[in-house]
């Protein structure tokens, strides 16, 4: 299970670092935000998952940095020209840049907190941030994604 978050959160590095690259096609781009939201579902699930069965969170600070640090990075995932038909964001991405820009800092606020609770070692807060990583995750879809 240990080795299946750092993986998660290891993958979700690699389409973060391939944005900076030049010349990714916007295609690309949106292939590569993508999978960086199924990995960090995933790692969200597995923190999710372990923190449930009692685990002790400390356990989680390198899972719960890796969703910071993609969190950080959102709003770069984003650039003109990727609102495609196969991507699930909503064109209020782009036209309500301030707004998109405000949820994603919300969300990266989230999730720094809980990496530090989770490097703490305090159970009660880092459940208490994960439900409010989880809450500022709805907070964006709501508003600027595309229901599957």
């Amino acid at each position: 299970m240990k080795q299946t978050l750092l993986l998660a959160a290891a993958l979700t590095a690699i389409p973060i670092a391939a944005i900076a690259q030049t010349g990714l096609t916007p295609e690309q781009i949106v292939a590569a935000r993508q999978s960086a939201y199924i990995l960090s579902g995933a790692d969200f699930a597995q923190m999710k998952a372990q923190a449930d069965a009692g685990v002790d969170v400390h356990t989680l600070t390198f899972p719960a940095r890796a969703l910071a640090r993609w969190a950080r990075t959102l709003p770069s995932m984003f650039p003109a020209g990727t609102n495609l038909p196969n991507s699930k964001a909503l064109p209020a991405v782009w036209s309500d840049r301030a707004g998109f820009e405000a949820r994603a800092t919300a969300y990266a606020t989230a999730a720094a907190a809980l990496a530090d609770a989770a490097q703490a070692g305090d159970r009660a807060t880092f459940l208490t941030r994960l439900a409010a990583v989880r809450q500022s995750c709805s907070d964006c879809h709501d508003t600027y994604h595309r229901p599957d």
